[in-house]
């Protein structure tokens, strides 16, 4: 084994990770972010408040012609003007975003948006904790989960 062959860890941390984070309450948006300072990785974080943003944002329309395409979308359901099932639904059904990996990151509880989230293809549903230390925690899970653990699809 030739010991100058950096390790797949090593390969996913060397470039920044790019979070596209769909939400609309600013103290949440505040939260998240704090929480993904404190990341062992390299990271990025986009937001965009409300469903239409979102799908602008993805699809490079209007003044999102230029943006990356995110490494993983941490998308609420309640939003304004298109909701997040919807958001969801549009991005499986579309060829060049369904393999992003797309968790939902609600204060819904509600065991039909859970369902449904699943139905239409969310790789994770996540409750929001109320208290700032689980908070915490649940993005340290989404980090080590997704960033340490399993392997996203290249930009292809």
């Amino acid at each position: 084994m030739n010991t100058n062959q950096p390790s797949l860890i090593e390969i996913t941390n060397a470039s920044a990770v790019s979070i596209l984070l769909v939400e609309d309450n600013e103290a949440d948006v505040l939260l998240t972010k704090k929480a993904f300072e404190k990341a062992k990785i390299a990271n990025t974080i986009t937001v965009v408040s409300d469903g239409e943003m979102a799908l602008d944002f993805l699809k490079n329309r209007g003044i999102y012609k230029n943006a990356p395409k995110p490494d993983i979308i941490l998308l609420d359901i309640n939003l304004p003007k298109i909701n997040g099932k919807q958001v969801l639904k549009e991005i499986k059904e579309d060829k060049k975003l369904r393999s992003i990996p797309v968790v939902i990151l609600s204060g819904s509880k509600s065991e039909q948006d859970i369902l449904r989230s699943y139905d239409l293809q969310a790789n994770g549903y996540i409750v929001k904790p109320m208290n700032k230390a689980k908070f915490h925690e649940a993005v340290d899970a989404i980090e080590n989960f997704w960033f340490s653990v399993v392997v996203l699809p290249s930009d292809l």
